[in-house]
């Protein structure tokens, strides 16, 4: 039973009330990220490596390390002092930071799929190459998506009980939940995911010192609101789900708790954050301001950018645009899936394909499903 009951707290008062065992461990990381951003000193504005590489380097689990071994955070590429301190208190947490990372990667796949901007990885450490550089709204989309990876990769691990420093939602039961429905079960723990996915994505950027006003203050400070407009989708989406309790499914009694939504509702939402993204510059005060104060001021749900998109149309190893040539393309679209704007107007070459599906399925009992086989001979279209 998805969304039939609303669920609301601000995200604001994760970091007020109760004082459990979880606070307490991010609040005594805190203080270790503040020493390593003392000894950490300036980094360049976009890095070569980065976090995302996770995604594309498997962690291994830190029991199948042999005594002895060189330690797993000293192994692993992309990370700053600060995330490499992180990864040094909770090595067990980094697998599912790569897990949210491949997850983020392929969402942001799948949304921008059909322009001409899709998404591409073209290394390992990288990930996305120079393209990243270039405070656009394609970037702006990619650290929300990744950030977003993050609290759903790490929220789902603690209801599974893979972290031992998190465990089942501690979230309050709703007021709205009818009184003879249990508040139960095993929930997301998406508050302890926001926390985590906050100190540790965020780490890089609150490491950098830039001048008040300066264009990389400007990137540091578009790349912080981005990363929490990913991570408050993954929180906003959360809802309550229940179970139905009862002889013969009669549903007498409901238990219910807090399940994250599945994660390609976020990248829709994200998506809809990036077509609507805010053009923002820096401040003399250090501050980002809408460069068109016609537009209402972006919330912490928003995503900002700060440069033009480049041309993603030719290849440019500059900007780091691998060009849509080569691309397919669909000729009887008017969209940006159609080959006259994916192909920027260069046109396209036609080629016959032979594609192979199930067809003619039966159901026989008992029970499976027996299909054949049906090829196909059709056409597509790449650009030139």
């Amino acid at each position: 039973m998805q969304g039939a009951l609303s669920w609301s707290l601000s995200v604001q008062g994760l970091f007020q009330g109760r004082r459990s065992r979880e606070k307490r461990t991010m609040t005594g990381t805190r203080l270790l990220l503040t020493v390593a951003l003392l000894c950490s000193g300036t980094q360049l504005l976009a890095d070569a490596n980065s976090w995302w590489s996770l995604a594309m380097n498997p962690v291994q689990r830190p029991e199948m390390y042999i005594i002895g071994a060189q330690p797993v955070c000293s192994q692993l590429p992309g990370l700053s002092p600060g995330q490499r301190k992180l990864c040094q208190l909770y090595q067990e947490h980094m697998v599912y930071i790569g897990e949210g990372a491949k997850n983020a990667i392929k969402e942001c796949q799948y949304q921008f799929r059909q322009r001409r901007w899709n998404c591409s990885t073209v290394d390992n450490t990288s990930v996305f190459g120079r393209v990243m550089k270039i405070g656009s709204r394609e970037t702006a989309f990619t650290y929300a998506v990744s950030a977003a990876g993050v609290v759903n990769a790490i929220s789902r691990a603690c209801r599974e009980g893979e972290l031992s420093t998190c465990g089942c939602s501690r979230t309050a039961r709703p007021k709205d939940l009818p009184r003879d429905w249990l508040w139960g079960g095993c929930g997301d723990n998406v508050e302890y995911g926001y926390r985590f996915a906050k100190e540790f994505v965020d780490a890089r950027e609150r490491e950098k010192n830039y001048a008040k006003g300066s264009e990389e203050q400007a990137r540091t400070l578009m790349n912080l609101q981005n990363n929490e407009a990913g991570r408050r989708a993954v929180y906003k989406l959360a809802d309550v789900a229940c179970k139905c309790h009862g002889v013969s499914g009669s549903c007498s009694l409901k238990t219910c708790w807090l399940q994250l939504a599945d994660f390609r509702k976020v990248g829709d939402l994200l998506k809809e954050k990036y077509d609507s993204a805010a053009a923002m510059r820096i401040s003399r005060k250090g501050k980002l301001e809408l460069v068109n104060n016609r537009f209402n001021s972006p919330t912490q749900e928003d995503l900002v950018y700060i440069d033009p998109s480049p041309d993603y149309c030719l290849r440019n190893e500059t900007t780091g645009s691998l060009g849509t040539q080569g691309r397919l393309c669909n000729k009887t679209s008017e969209g940006m899936d159609g080959c006259e704007l994916m192909c920027c107007g260069r046109g396209y070459d036609q080629f016959k394909s032979i594609q192979v599906e199930r067809c003619h399925c039966k159901f026989h009992w008992c029970c499976f499903v027996k299909c054949k086989k049906c090829t196909e001979i059709v056409d597509q279209y790449v650009c030139k």
